[in-house]
């Protein structure tokens, strides 16, 4: 499997290499295995949500034409 490091993943997922590292250490990105103080991260790894923000939705009584 081929991996990236933090660096790598914060310039393809417009992000910090910290919030990389948080994501990591929270095991939101599967796959993602930490050897030594380093982190390995898949390539085919997808960006986590940021779960800051909450998706858009419709309340009642909204109308979009």
């Amino acid at each position: 499997m081929d991996y990236m490091t933090l660096e790598e993943a914060s310039k393809i997922w417009g992000v910090t290499p910290r919030w990389i590292n948080y994501y990591c250490s929270a095991g939101r990105i599967p796959g993602a295995e930490k050897m030594g103080t380093v982190w390995l991260i898949p390539k085919s790894a997808t960006k986590p949500v940021d779960r800051r923000r909450k998706p858009a939705s419709r309340s009642k009584g909204e109308h979009h034409d």
